[in-house]
């Protein structure tokens, strides 16, 4: 589930994996940065105002290490387990943030994620897409700082760039990238993810496990 700040990627994620349990799967619910203890703790120094400013390849790279940990503790072994699993961001958002917020090239980041993740990447990717101004008022982030974390500090201008790369992105892979208008309403949208979910699901000849 991918999307920028304010687009309800967190919730929609929470009512997938939610409504595929409801379907009999077993569904591994996680995040990123995080997901594990170790990359939870990279979660906590990365994102921490207090941190002051950190250099973009120091960002990039305590983000993979977190999804190298995530991924070795937790996502393959879901994985290999026949389990279905729903993360709140995963590689295309390095692609997005760091790409298209930080400037990095992207071919250098599709290597480092390669790295991080042995190869794995997302069946489906459910991209959110909401203006940069509708994602701000929602996340009630206009004119105040009290509360947001280091990159949600960030102004209109990063975010634009965000969001750009992520549509470019969508543009690229439509096949994997589903790309949904995060201003319809929050039931609409639960109900596109999951029957999309559950056709992705038996394409892939993976069934309920009760």
């Amino acid at each position: 589930m991918e999307g920028i700040e304010g687009s309800g990627k967190t919730t929609q994620a929470a009512a997938l994996a939610e409504g595929l349990r409801a379907s009999g799967f077993s569904v591994v619910e996680t995040r990123e940065p995080g997901g594990v203890p170790i990359a939870e703790r990279i979660r906590e120094l990365v994102l921490a105002p207090e941190a002051g400013p950190i250099h973009p390849a120091c960002e990039l790279l305590l983000f993979l290490s977190a999804r190298a940990q995530h991924v070795a503790e937790k996502i393959r072994p879901a994985l290999e387990s026949g389990q279905v699993v729903v993360c709140d961001r995963f590689t295309d958002a390095t692609i997005a943030y760091q790409g298209g917020g930080r400037s990095i090239p992207e071919e250098l980041l599709r290597q480092l994620n390669e790295l991080s993740t042995g190869g794995i990447r997302p069946d489906r990717t459910y991209l959110l897409d909401v203006e940069v101004e509708t994602g701000f008022r929602r996340a009630g982030k206009a004119g105040r700082e009290q509360g947001r974390d280091r990159i949600e500090r960030e102004g209109p201008t990063f975010f634009a760039l965000v969001r750009k790369r992520y549509l470019e992105m969508a543009q690229r892979e439509p096949e994997r990238i589903f790309l949904l208008r995060g201003t319809d309403s929050k039931e609409d949208l639960t109900r596109q993810i999951i029957d999309n979910a559950r056709s992705l699901l038996r394409s892939l000849d993976l069934h309920p496990s009760r």
